[in-house]
């Protein structure tokens, strides 16, 4: 095992350098003064040109070769794979391509906090043409080595084994009945009364609530932390997960739900096994496992009749000053299950949801296999939302195609994961059912026998498993959409 271990060595190594780079990559959202952006940028350039040199090294390819005819458990079986599949991806690109794509995605996303705001498209598109360009230059690279579309490739990158013929077919058949769905629970509703809130809900006590309910959660504060950014995201590295949200004075639901939602990521993170947290095969299996995970805790756990009364006197107790009857149990499940399409994809209702990602992939995909520009991208968006949704965003920029930060660094590929979550977290509900009494166990504020099934059949296998096989022995099926659908419609029909 000695190449074996040759490889293990170097993959800690790149381990310790992504480690810094995602610490740096917080505080530039959380932390940073605006007039370190341009500096950060270049150090930030440096070391993912560095990492990417690591990740590349051509005589990893010899010990590659030599660890395959040792003797090896199916754990290092599959850790080798990994390593070498990172290290495929890795190589095929120039290094000058890799700090190019840096230095332009740091430039695109900074100015864009402010660009979006001021709903400034001309000059955001000038930043972000040259991520298009390069990202198309990757993508393009990537097809070339693997023989694949350059959509597919890229999206390979974040759901290894997904692929257009598969997504076409999966948002396909989604299509056919959400728009129908999305209408008759817009009408189902309109007969419910509820009290919105719509007072004054103070940032600090906000916080303090997205604590209690972490805490609830079984979050490890001893490795991780809550902050605020622009745009809600978890990172960070499994040891010190770093999760922010965004807080509306105006408005206490979102910045609850979306604590929630990175709460769910950072379980997944903080549940890897923490054997392998240096390797490949450590990390998390894709971001559609990562999306389903986040869902989970959301959309299953907090959307649900049994946590909006655990979080009913939660937020009684913390919001003294304010109505309680907004806090009542039956008024917050109103509140959290209100379905009315809007502009906005993290602030959507779990129904209308999948529509936004269904735009955003079909726009995507024509752009990264370059059957459209950047500059017809404002149109598309509004033609699409006029289409699924019934809005029109014609001249509403920071509302439409601008509102992401996705596209800004170049993450093509990554949107359909969260509608493929969706699809995975209901499906793992549906099994975990058949195991564990989950109403017994939210009701009595005993979590422990779901995250136990959560680490069981998801957490701990990291890596090692293709997403198919992970599903597949979770469930007993791979992906299947029905249970999307049938989780929506006892959801909102039902009841």
């Amino acid at each position: 095992m000695q190449n074996y271990k040759k490889l293990t060595d170097h993959y800690k190594t790149i381990a310790h350098f992504n480690h810094l780079s995602a610490i740096t990559q917080w505080d530039q959202s959380v932390m940073m003064p605006n007039g370190g952006n341009h500096e950060r940028s270049q150090a930030m350039a440096t070391l993912s040109l560095h990492i990417h040199e690591l990740s590349s090294a051509q005589p990893l390819g010899e010990l590659f070769d030599k660890a395959e005819s040792e003797t090896l458990n199916t754990i290092e079986k599959a850790s080798l794979y990994e390593m070498k599949r990172q290290w495929q991806k890795a190589t095929v690109l120039p290094a000058d391509l890799v700090k190019a794509q840096s230095l332009a995605g740091s430039k695109c996303e900074h100015a864009w906090r402010t660009q979006r705001h001021q709903n400034d498209w001309n000059g955001f598109s000038k930043n972000w043409a040259e991520v298009v360009n390069l990202s198309q230059q990757e993508a393009q690279i990537r097809a070339q080595a693997t023989g694949m579309l350059p959509y597919d490739a890229m999206l390979d990158f974040y759901e290894p084994g997904m692929n257009i013929e598969k997504l076409d077919s999966l948002f396909g058949n989604l299509i056919t009945w959400l728009p129908n769905l999305t209408q008759q629970v817009q009408e189902k509703q309109t007969a419910e009364s509820f009290i919105y809130a719509n007072e004054k809900y103070s940032i600090e006590i906000q916080k303090q609530l997205g604590l209690a309910v972490m805490k609830l959660l079984h979050f490890n504060f001893n490795h991780g932390r809550l902050d605020i950014s622009s745009h809600p995201f978890c990172g960070g590295v499994p040891q010190d997960v770093r999760i922010t949200t965004r807080y509306d004075e105006n408005d206490f639901v979102q910045s609850l739900m979306g604590i929630i939602h990175e709460t769910g990521h950072a379980r997944y993170e903080q549940g890897l096994p923490a054997s392998l947290l240096h390797l490949p095969v450590g990390q998390a299996r894709s971001m559609g496992i990562h999306e389903s995970q986040s869902l989970f805790f959301e959309m299953q756990l907090g959307r649900s009749h049994e946590f909006i009364n655990l979080l009913s006197p939660l937020a009684t107790q913390h919001f003294k000053q304010n109505t309680v009857s907004t806090f009542d149990a039956a008024n917050l499940y109103k509140i959290y299950t209100r379905v009315k399409p809007d502009f906005i994809r993290v602030d959507a209702d779990e129904v209308s949801y999948p529509a936004h990602i269904i735009l955003r992939y079909e726009i995507e995909r024509d752009l990264i296999n370059s059957k459209i520009s950047y500059q017809d991208i404002p149109e598309l968006w509004h033609l699409k939302m006029q289409k699924y949704l019934g809005l029109s965003t014609k001249g509403d920029y920071k509302n439409g195609c601008m509102q992401d930060i996705h596209w800004t660094d170049g993450s093509f590929g990554y949107f359909p994961s969260y509608t493929l979550g969706a699809m995975y977290a209901a499906q793992f509900m549906a099994s975990m059912k058949k195991q564990v009494n989950v109403r017994d166990a939210i009701e009595q504020k005993n979590f422990t026998p779901i995250f136990d099934w959560l680490s069981m059949n998801i957490w701990k296998h990291g890596s090692i498993s293709s997403t198919d096989d992970l599903v597949k022995n979770a469930t007993g099926e791979i992906l299947n959409p029905m249970y999307f659908k049938k989780h929506l419609e006892a959801r909102y029909l039902s009841n």
